[in-house]
Parts: C-alpha cells; structure tokens; sequence
C-alpha cells in the first residue's frame, strides 16, 4: 500500500469535547463594561473569560462578520455566548456613530488590531485617552515593540520559541490561547488601575510574548529531550499498550516506585529512573496490557496515568 494511503488508514484519534466552565461565583468582573473588537480567536477567548468573571461584554463586528463563523461555527458558538453581538463599518461615518455611542457607556476596550489599522480607525491610545480619560484599552497584538507590525500567527511564534517540532502542527492553538489568558488578566489589571488611580489605561498584550511564556520551561532546560520530563525519565512517558497508548507520569519517587513493582522492576532509585534499560522493561510490560487493565491499575494503585486510543 502507498505510503499516503497507510498513514489514512490508520485509526484517527478520538476528540475529546471539553465543556467550558461554568461561571464562578466569585464574579469580579461585575458591573465592568467590555467593548470588543477583536475577531478570530484570541480576542474572543478573553471575552468569554472575562463575561464568565461577570462583566458585560458587548461585540461590534465588522458587516462580514468575524472570520471563526467560517473556520469552526461551534467554536464561535461557544465563545460568544451570552455575549451581545452587533454590527457596524467602522470606516464609515454611521460606524463610527455607533462605535462611539458604545464607548461612552464603556470601561474597557479589547482590539485585535495591528497599530497602524487602529489609528487609521482613530483609535490610538492617545486619541482614545483624549476623549475618554476613563476608558481603558487592552491590545492584543503579534508581536511587541517595532515588531507589532509584522504579520504573523500562533503557529509563527510557536516555531520561533522552538515549540514546533517536525513537521507536524501543534495540538492546539497554544499562543492563541495562552494569549487570551494574558489578555483576561490584563483587563482585571486595567479595572484594579482606574480604580487605584482614576483614570484609563492601555495594555498591549503580545501573541508572541504568550508563546514566549509558555516555551520557558523549554528554555529552562525542563523539557528538552535530555531531561527528566522531556523523555529521560522512564516514569514520565507515552508508551504503547496492547490496544492503545498510555501516558505514565509517574515522576515523583513514591509514583515511580508503584509503577516498577506494578512492572516487577527491583531497586528502584533515581539511576534505575533514567537508565534505558528501565525504559526498556517499562515498555515491554506496557505491551502486555489493556487499556482498561491499565486504568484499573491507575486506581487501585494510583499511579498518574491516562490511556488514550
């Protein structure tokens, strides 16, 4: 069989679908007043995060609408609800109208803009703090400094922190994502600001800066192939199972020395941990087991483990 048709034939993985948390009961975001502009994925996550911490959150669209409709309806879905969603062409006359009618009734403003589209819109920081001094912005941008203006995406600034291996895509939309949380965080500290100092703020929050953030245990040296949990520890693995895969992280002492009796392995230490022979009977041991055996064991020995497909 080709080679193209084999790697189609395999088995494909299982989606887990994840349920978004339900909003907490500790809502410091109440009575705060969010404006966004912000389209894909980035801006919307915090969005959602932040009507989640109890603000109201309102969406002013382009006419086209945001660009998620088109890659994943769902996942526009759920990150706008319970969000007020309307449209206007802010380079037009009755945009702007509409754009500011809602900002004189608002506290934080989250865009997604490069610099030079948010002053072409009139929405420079120094424009915006003219006209409302108590207005706060909070600007997810690519990358910060003289490089705001480079195009650029998550998958960009992943490889550029070495979080890109091979030739296969990340799992998920880490600097996206990672982006989003750094953006939530930024509008609870533009809150905490104007209520400390009286007056606005702008946050710029970097995509780039997010990937460089999540990429430091990598450069720390936690991760690399070399160390502990980056593939020298035998607890700290994915092996395969006889009908799947097993993610064993059984790192700490008292985990690894379960899951080498589980194995039949003998004195255990640090050394045993990180030899290849360990690895080796690890392995072996792991192949003559379920899954369900597995989880199983997992329980009534707890030891951190998940098999997967």
């Amino acid at each position: 069989m080709p080679l193209a048709l084999n790697i189609y034939a395999r088995a494909a993985p299982k989606i887990v679908a994840m349920q978004i948390p339900e909003k907490s009961t500790i809502r410091p975001l109440r009575g705060v007043r969010i404006l966004s502009l912000a389209l894909n994925l980035p801006g919307p996550a915090a969005l959602m995060r932040c009507q989640r911490m109890g603000a109201r959150c309102v969406k002013l669209e382009p006419p086209g609408g945001d660009p998620m409709v088109t890659y994943c309806k769902p996942a526009y879905d759920a990150l706008h609800h319970s969000i007020r969603i309307t449209t206007a062409d802010l380079k037009t006359t009755d945009g702007q109208k509409k754009l500011h009618r809602e900002l004189v009734k608002t506290d934080v403003l989250l865009t997604s803009f490069r610099p030079s589209a948010l002053a072409k819109l009139g929405l420079s920081w120094k424009a915006l703090h003219k006209q409302y001094p108590q207005l706060s912005q909070v600007a997810v941008i690519g990358a910060p400094g003289q490089r705001a203006e480079e195009p650029g995406h998550d998958l960009t600034y992943l490889a550029e922190v070495g979080l890109v291996t091979g030739l296969d895509l990340p799992a998920t939309l880490y600097a996206d994502m990672g982006g989003s949380l750094m953006a939530s965080q930024a509008v609870m500290q533009a809150v905490m600001h104007k209520a400390a100092k009286g007056k606005g703020v702008c946050i710029e929050v970097a995509l780039s800066s997010a990937a460089q953030y999540l990429a430091l245990p990598r450069s720390w040296g936690l991760t690399t192939p070399d160390a502990a949990i980056g593939g020298s520890h035998a607890g700290y693995q994915v092996y395969e199972c006889k009908n799947g895969r097993v993610a064993v992280a059984a790192l700490e002492p008292h985990f690894a020395l379960r899951l080498c009796v589980a194995a039949g392995i003998e004195g255990v230490d640090v050394k045993t941990m990180l030899s290849c022979a360990t690895r080796q009977a690890i392995a072996a041991w792991l192949l003559t087991k379920t899954r369900r055996q597995l989880d199983q064991l997992a329980q009534h020995k707890d030891i951190p483990l998940h098999t997967m497909p």
